[in-house]
């Protein structure tokens, strides 16, 4: 009998050392195709850059093509939407603004996927502040003089952004309730910047990548950082927790799989995404789009995202923010 139970037990385990050794030879395996990454944005923008920046470097390492799949739609949810319902293989990924998962789910009534459950942090790849931006005809010059501004003249002074629940709107949102002044919310469906420059609206949250320019080119004034720190380009610049203390949005980057995704997969596709971000040349390049390199862990992409959410959600709730 115990003869019997020996050699049954000895039988398991090889099984066992079997099928665990050809699980390790499949995912060995992996990548053995090209890999494509569905980008929610259009080419040109900025998370299509990025995409391609980081795509090729992570191609290379993986010697295989990293192939971008533009999908521009409902604020990167037509993107999020199609990888949610890829077969979950390692071979289908999303790159996309946090806003689809930080945003989006409060300020559309129904998604057609869960972003909770149908898709898993993979890695960060780049951050950025937004800087606070007036016409030259705006009688402040700091977001403190604007906030005496505002106070003086309750709903006489506009706020541009890039619509409804957009962060442009949701963090001038949060200023305005944090300091209690009344500003009108102007909304645009394609970019503000024309009219700022030319004095129809009077500030506007834009990203520094882009807001840079604007402000060193002398056609608008900057009154405020969003990020926790001074911008090295902008040293003179506040930011805004010099007016809200401990509050800081920065507008980040990252790449989602679906859900099934074998962790394996996930965990080597985050050490290359964070060694690229390590990457002195790469590091370079971000950079000088005014743009900080983010390396994140999984475990702290999934925090940001928490966090996030959470102050934004605020916003949504307390203005009844919706876009359908």
């Amino acid at each position: 009998m115990r003869r019997k139970m020996l050699m049954k037990t000895m039988l398991v385990l090889a099984t066992s050392a079997l099928l665990g050794g050809t699980a390790l030879a499949q995912g060995a395996e992996w990548p053995s195709k090209p890999i494509k990454i569905v980008v929610g944005f259009a080419p040109g923008t900025p998370p299509d850059i990025f995409a391609r920046m980081y795509g090729d470097y992570v191609g290379k390492k993986l010697g295989v093509p990293l192939v971008i799949d533009n999908r521009p739609g409902t604020a990167g949810n037509l993107a999020s939407d199609a990888v949610a319902k890829s077969p979950a293989d390692g071979y289908t990924f999303v790159y996309n603004l946090s806003t689809a998962f930080t945003i989006n789910p409060y300020i559309y009534s129904k998604l057609p996927f869960d972003p909770d459950k149908d898709l898993v942090p993979v890695a960060t790849t780049m951050r950025q502040g937004l800087v606070l931006i007036a016409t030259n005809k705006f009688p402040a010059k700091t977001v403190k003089d604007m906030v005496a501004a505002a106070k003086a003249k309750p709903g006489i002074y506009s706020h541009a952004s890039y619509g409804a629940g957009s962060p442009s709107q949701l963090i001038v949102e949060s200023l305005k309730d944090e300091v209690g002044i009344d500003m009108l919310h102007v909304p645009y469906r394609a970019s503000p910047i024309a009219d700022l420059v030319g004095g129809q609206v009077d500030t506007l949250m834009e990203p520094i990548a882009t807001g840079y320019q604007l402000i060193s080119s002398g056609k608008v004034q900057a009154l405020a950082y969003s990020g926790p720190t001074r911008h090295p380009a902008l040293p003179d610049v506040p930011t805004l927790s010099e007016v809200m203390p401990g509050f800081s949005m920065m507008s980040w980057h990252g790449i989602w799989a679906p859900a099934a995704t074998p962790q394996p997969i996930l965990t080597r596709f985050n050490a290359l995404m964070v060694e690229a971000s390590k990457d002195p040349d790469l590091s370079r390049r971000i950079r000088e789009l005014h743009s900080e390199p983010l390396g994140a862990t999984r475990t702290e992409m999934a925090a940001m995202v928490r966090r996030d959410a959470e102050i934004y959600s605020r916003v949504v709730k307390a203005r009844n923010i919706k876009v359908d």
